[in-house]
């Protein structure tokens, strides 16, 4: 039987924590990862700032909020450090994302395209246990060291 969902690998974790800065330290510190990108204030993002680092294949994202006020920060409020998404790395995310609602998934965010001067990757999430979600991620050609909007 084949998968309707063909998962190439696991793309990325994302954990919403506190403070990122000191949680990137920690991980590289304790764990040898290294920081292999980063968006935020610098990079023109204005609500969270995160750092991606890396060790081996894994790739993990530490976001924190900018702002007491939105979504992250009532999520810290309520969980406190944690994982928020399992992102996959998929050929199509637009099927995965359909196939996954055909199949009883509730949709977060729908198929979208994010592009910078290195390409684009098409994306789409859904909702999962809890307030986790996954995320189907289709990067083929894009040339950027982790995702649009992330410098190295």
């Amino acid at each position: 039987m084949s998968e309707a969902i063909a998962i190439k690998a696991v793309h990325h974790v994302e954990l919403w924590v506190g403070n990122a800065k000191q949680a990137e330290y920690y991980y590289r510190k304790a764990f040898g990862f290294s920081r292999i990108a980063y968006s935020g204030p610098e990079t023109g993002r204005r609500d969270a700032a995160s750092y991606v680092l890396a060790q081996g294949k894994v790739r993990l994202v530490l976001t924190t909020p900018l702002g007491p006020d939105g979504e992250m920060s009532d999520h810290l409020r309520l969980h406190g450090d944690g994982v928020r998404d399992i992102a996959f790395l998929v050929e199509d995310a637009d099927a995965a994302f359909a196939e996954a609602v055909h199949r009883g998934a509730k949709p977060a965010v729908g198929p979208r395209t994010d592009q910078d001067p290195r390409g684009h990757v098409r994306r789409a999430t859904i909702r999962t246990y809890g307030d986790t979600v996954h995320t189907f991620i289709a990067a083929r050609g894009y040339e950027g060291p982790f995702l649009p909007g992330f410098e190295p």
